[in-house]
């Protein structure tokens, strides 16, 4: 008897996992989510609703049910899932569509440029058609950034209550968000701990879309905004630093003056939270944390991902005394460094 052939289905699925994303990416462009939040459609009013072609729309319909996404009842009208109901109607404070938005706009072309930026080493974003780079690109026009401040919520949003519920906070007082963004985090630990003040330290440009979304939370009284740049400013001084997102954007050597300034703003028994799509110390696992520092690679000159024993490698190094990582939600953890 002929041995059995191995299935090359696995294949044929990653190679081709670009179409499930793309169809996903466009129902959250187009609004598919907040539209069926509001009342389920069948094909016909759902095609209306989002002015499609009729020739594939129900072949776009039926592919986001097939994938999970949607589901369609035995009155053939669609409705979203429990998940894309809570995190892709954008009526919803739990909204984490931002992130996709971004993906949809920014990263899926400049994906197509992985295998040339694996051969140079180099970014594969506006860079190559003689634009700014990701940083400049983004703060450089005020409709990108809160777009992109707005993104960042969404994908910390669920890594924010996770670091609230696992990280001893009553144990102090005081923290700041170094890179804070809009203020997801930020809102997150302050909504769960009453008791703390906390500071969002990011760019001058990024002030007001902070204070407006700590205004629209009502915290106000208990955080406030530092404008600065990490890398030529003292970084405020406070019990707790948090580090999310941050590192992962540079290379080895401001990596570590990261570290170290954090380290000197700190105050004897303070401690530094960093958090990443940390990369299993294996390098087996964790496909999201090895792909996201192939992002890396296509949005920044320097920037890559990193294990969790990296992270305690570079905080002993900067001259933490402990260190200890511990998961946090979906593929990001969080490594902890005591003054």
């Amino acid at each position: 008897m002929a041995a059995s052939l191995p299935s090359h289905e696995k294949i044929l699925q990653l190679g081709t996992a670009f179409w499930a994303s793309k169809t996903l990416l466009s129902a959250v462009e187009l609004g598919l989510f907040t539209e069926l939040a509001k009342e389920p459609m069948d094909a016909r009013a759902l095609q209306n609703r989002l002015q499609l072609h009729p020739r594939s729309a129900r072949d776009f319909f039926d592919a986001l049910v097939a994938l999970g996404m949607l589901e369609r009842g035995s009155d053939e009208l669609y409705r979203n899932t429990a998940e894309t109901d809570f995190y892709l109607d954008r009526a919803k404070p739990s909204y984490i569509g931002g992130i996709l938005e971004m993906a949809n706009q920014r990263l899926y072309p400049f994906w197509g440029g992985l295998t040339q930026g694996l051969k140079t080493g180099e970014p594969q974003n506006e860079i190559t058609r003689g634009g700014p780079d990701l940083f400049d690109a983004i703060y450089g026009d005020p409709a990108t950034l809160e777009h992109f401040l707005r993104a960042m919520t969404g994908v910390s949003r669920p890594t924010a209550r996770a670091m609230a519920a696992k990280f001893p906070w009553k144990e102090v007082e005081s923290f700041c968000d170094v890179g804070c963004a809009q203020g997801g985090l930020s809102v997150e630990i302050a909504k769960a701990h009453p008791h703390l003040k906390g500071i969002g330290f990011d760019l001058p440009p990024v002030r007001p879309v902070f204070e407006a979304f700590v205004q629209e939370h009502g915290l106000e009284d208990r955080l406030s905004f530092a404008p600065g740049n990490f890398f030529e400013d003292h970084i405020p001084t406070a019990e707790v630093l948090v580090m999310g997102h941050i590192l992962h954007d540079w290379d080895m050597d401001q990596k570590r003056l990261l570290l170290l300034k954090a380290l000197q703003a700190l105050p004897k028994g303070g401690r530094l939270i960093v958090y990443d799509a940390m990369i299993d110390d294996e390098r087996r696992s964790n496909a999201f944390g090895l792909l996201m520092s192939l992002n890396m690679l296509i949005e920044t000159k320097g920037g890559f991902d990193y294990t969790g024993a990296d992270c305690i490698g570079w905080m002993r190094e900067a001259g933490f005394r402990e260190a200890r990582v511990e998961h946090l939600a979906g593929p990001h953890s969080m490594a902890v460094g005591t003054k």
